[in-house]
């Protein structure tokens, strides 16, 4: 099954908390601080396989988690950073955050970029000694690590797209140049999914895309619609086939025309792109008329008349195609604008049903805070009362006896003093 849009999500791991511990050393408080730092959490990492071609295992897994980074020991030691995982994805992957930004673009072998980062671990209390606090029992919980729901979208990576009107050739066509074997029969719709093909014998290889029959309104949603055009976003050159068997009851003047108005409604860019008009079924008794119908209507443009069934014109086609792929340049890949977080520097409050909450800049310290460490609270209250907190709450007239929550722990405000219950 051929999958080309999913959407998953990724967890990277918490680093890990760091320690509370004292070495045994005379004369110096409890022997004073050895508490090692906690691990880095691991991060979520994709990396481009080549050996794939569709998002159909993605269907199946939906999350993805690195793992927890290791919490400090003693004797300072640090603990074990989490290990990333290597989520791999087929070439031409690109992934989007729920709001549409573009987070990569994933199209070489082995490429790789990093979707979630691990927290970074927990501070150990050797950290936090002083010449007031010599002995302190005091470290940091392990940063969170960063998750987040995101979009996968498969483009597949082809120099050459075939566009055209159900049964017009192109599976035909790509099958004579290439090894790729697609279902081939005489009634619509029988490329349900894109193929892809190598074709090696006309100088340097080169892959052609086929992609399912366009139809009048392929861009409302009408027959498969336009879903499976934006694999030709990354191709150099297009090969617009057109049915010149008369016993279809197609004409293709208008088959032509209607194909090129699809194209430019998915895409003006993609209708820009150098383009070859191709016509099929030339073997068939009657195609010479239409031939002639069609080149006239696009005159001055040239039309390229072949049959795949007895390979007449291919070669010439294939030789032209050749020539404008070395007159082309590849296509730039669209690289991702660094997401640079805004900075919030203050706080503020904002009322609750308990008191008010304090949101800003103190609360990725607070998120660090071993909270049930008593020592762990009170040294984070002294940040609050150092940072100006206490003057806010004074500033607003906060009613004595309210709740001051900030992250995971709750304060309260009594008698002008910030304090613990």
């Amino acid at each position: 099954m051929f999958v080309d849009e999913v959407k998953i999500f990724v967890q990277a791991g918490k680093g890990g908390n760091g320690a509370v511990a004292f070495r045994r050393e005379k004369f110096v408080p409890n022997g004073g601080p050895a508490g090692g730092d906690g691990g880095k959490g691991g991060s979520v990492i994709f990396e481009v396989d080549p050996g794939l071609n569709t998002l159909m295992d993605f269907r199946h897994q939906k999350h993805y988690r690195a793992q927890d980074g290791e919490p400090g020991g003693t004797n300072n030691m640090y603990g074990r950073d989490g290990e990333d995982i290597i989520v791999r994805v087929p070439p031409g992957t690109i992934v989007r955050s729920e709001q549409g930004e573009l987070i990569a673009d994933l199209t070489e072998p082995g490429q790789r970029a990093v979707i979630a980062r691990g927290g970074r671990g927990g501070k150990g209390n050797s950290h936090f000694a002083s010449s007031r606090h010599r002995a302190p029992r005091v470290a940091e919980r392990g940063q969170a690590g960063e998750a987040l729901w995101v979009t996968l979208e498969l483009n597949l990576l082809a120099d050459v797209g075939l566009v055209g009107f159900p049964n017009a050739g192109k599976s035909t066509l790509i099958s004579v140049i290439s090894a790729a074997k697609p279902k081939i029969a005489d009634y619509p719709f029988t490329t349900l999914v894109p193929n892809l093909g190598v074709v090696s014998q006309y100088g340097d290889p080169f892959v052609v895309a086929d992609v399912p029959g366009l139809i009048e309104g392929a861009h409302q949603g009408q027959g498969l619609g336009d879903t499976f055009l934006r694999h030709l976003n990354r191709t150099r050159v297009l090969l617009h086939l057109v049915d010149m068997d008369p016993q279809t009851g197609h004409d293709p003047v208008n088959d032509f025309r209607i194909i090129r108005h699809e194209l430019e409604a998915f895409s003006p860019d993609l209708a820009a792109r150098p383009r070859l008009i191709v016509a099929t079924k030339m073997d068939v008794p009657g195609s010479q008329e239409n031939l002639q119908r069609l080149q006239d209507y696009v005159a001055p443009l040239k039309v390229w008349p072949i049959s795949s069934l007895t390979r007449e014109g291919v070669d010439v086609l294939m030789w032209e195609v050749r020539k404008i792929l070395d007159e082309t340049p590849k296509p730039v890949f669209q690289k991702p604008e660094p997401v640079i977080k805004p900075v919030v520097r203050g706080f503020s409050l904002e009322p609750c049903e308990e008191g008010v909450r304090v949101v800003g800049d103190v609360e990725e310290r607070a998120g660090m805070t071993l909270w049930g460490n008593r020592d762990a609270e009170e040294y984070f209250l002294e940040y609050l009362r150092r940072r100006g907190l206490e003057n806010l709450l004074r500033r607003q007239q906060i009613p004595d006896g309210s709740a001051v929550m900030v992250g995971e722990g709750t304060f309260y405000w009594r008698e002008g003093e910030l304090v613990l219950e």
